[in-house]
């Protein structure tokens, strides 16, 4: 299905080096599927109740992709429910992306809720784009729901990044892990202007040998606002990290509340926040070398959100 210009360039942003129209795919546009396809091995189907899909993956997925991408344009609310389901020993990354296009002055609001629920010995990896353009007046909105059920030695990296033009989110984040299961996050997010985001995830490490790390990484500028509350409970034995590490500029303000809760007496679970400006003997070091103070920012920046 040959794609307008708009959507085209929304998808080259949010799904890595460009969306193609090939393996296991679904498009999603103004609420409605737009195109997929299906691989050997990755069956996607549509719900019958609700609007969402729902990802098959045999076990014998190795080395594979799934591209979800949705694009929404001005004046409309998309709510999508997507489940995953994984078979033990599978292993495949799963791309996803957000792109809102506002030209006009109603609000433009994708709420997407993706339940993950990994087999045993499975590897995921998910990543997550979040984008916004366009000259209109009203907002672009996205609120995700990510809940992950990990059984036993199952791993999951989730990597996740707003990348800009989004005025308004709320992310919330869940996760259930078994015995020996693996969690990593990575959570990357600028805003300026007067934008507004906030995070809240949780972690329930409820088998022995399970173990977290969750690390947020953040920009805010302009007169824009940033909460983030990660939690982590140790139910069993078991090992994690939280660290929250932000650049704060102009008239923003930016609130981290990492939160360790340990229920059992082998679990081991460490927490640091760091709030800063950027440095200046970074920029002076840039500036040295012919960059202008703009252009040395924006290399300090681009590093740390990497």
């Amino acid at each position: 299905m040959k794609l307008d210009a708009v959507t085209d360039k929304i998808l080259k942003v949010i799904d890595g080096p460009g969306f193609e129209q090939k393996g296991a795919y679904n498009v999603r546009y103004n609420g409605r599927p737009l195109c997929h396809g299906d691989s050997e091995h990755i069956k996607i189907r549509s719900k019958k109740d609700r609007q969402g899909i729902d990802v098959y993956i045999d076990g014998n997925t190795r080395g594979e992709q799934v591209h979800i991408p949705v694009v929404v344009a001005s004046g409309m609310t998309d709510i999508v429910y997507n489940d995953f389901y994984v078979e033990p020993g599978a292993q495949v990354v799963i791309v996803a992306g957000c792109g809102i296009h506002n030209s006009g002055c109603d609000q433009a609001r994708h709420d997407g809720i993706h339940s993950f629920h990994i087999g045993k010995g499975a590897n995921v990896r998910y990543e997550e784009k979040h984008y916004g353009e366009g000259e209109g007046t009203g907002e672009r909105i996205l609120n995700p729901v990510t809940k992950i059920f990990l059984e036993e030695d199952a791993v999951f990296t989730l990597d996740t990044a707003q990348i800009r033009g989004v005025d308004s989110t709320l992310r919330e984040t869940e996760v259930e892990m078994g015995a020996g299961a693996t969690l990593q996050v990575t959570e990357r997010l600028m805003t300026h202007d007067s934008q507004r985001a906030v995070s809240n995830m949780e972690v329930r490490m409820n088998g022995d040998g399970s173990s977290a790390q969750i690390i947020s990484r953040s920009v805010a500028k302009g007169k824009s606002l940033q909460t983030f509350h990660p939690k982590a409970v140790g139910n069993a034995g078991c090992h994690a990290h939280i660290q929250c590490d932000s650049i704060i500029m102009d008239e923003a303000e930016v609130c981290s509340i990492p939160e360790i809760n340990a229920r059992n007496i082998d679990a081991q679970i460490v927490h640091e926040a760091a709030i800063g400006r950027i440095n200046d003997e970074q920029l002076l070091k840039l500036r040295s070398l012919g960059l202008t103070e703009e252009e040395a920012e924006g290399v300090i920046i681009e590093n740390f959100l990497q």
